[in-house]
């Protein structure tokens, strides 16, 4: 961006608003479903070794949406900080890096326990919230361990 300033041909910087203001029609394509993963698709992130993480994803995702709906109009203060943290469990349950370690057979045990550690975190979080009874000071100790996203906001899963 500072280099066009000092460029010797003109080029103008737009937005992307900008640009579809003053070129409304536009070619619509679908890009084909791929990855950069081996063969070009998704075989190292679902297969026979890593299978049984994505029900248990999907149990856990409309479970933080069922929470958000839950406490989204009113929340105490340690609600807040549990529905964060159970944000938190959820994306780190779901990083790429457990079922590709789990294909590569590199550490599949640690990659085992992280996947289990933030299911069932994320599931004590989700009854705790459900009966309305915070753990505050395992709360503490768990935002403590995993605070990789600390501003993460719970409301993303409306």
């Amino acid at each position: 961006m500072r280099k066009t300033v000092y460029d010797q041909q003109v080029i103008q910087l737009t937005t992307p608003w900008e640009y579809l203001r003053k070129n409304p029609t536009q070619q619509v394509a679908t890009p084909s479903a791929s990855s950069w993963g081996e063969e070009g698709y998704w075989k190292v992130w679902l297969n026979d070794k890593n299978e049984w993480i994505y029900p248990h994803l999907q149990v856990a995702q409309e479970r933080m949406t069922g929470l958000v709906k839950k406490f989204a109009k009113k929340s105490t203060a340690l609600q807040k900080r549990a529905l964060q943290q159970a944000a938190r469990e959820l994306l780190l349950a779901q990083a790429s890096d457990w079922p590709f370690i789990l294909r590569a057979g590199t550490s599949p045990d640690y990659a085992r326990r992280r996947v289990k550690d933030h299911l069932l975190r994320f599931i004590a979080l989700h009854d705790q919230l459900t009966a309305t009874s915070v753990d505050e000071k395992w709360l503490a100790e768990i935002e403590a361990r995993d605070n990789l996203f600390p501003d993460v906001d719970w409301n993303y899963w409306k």
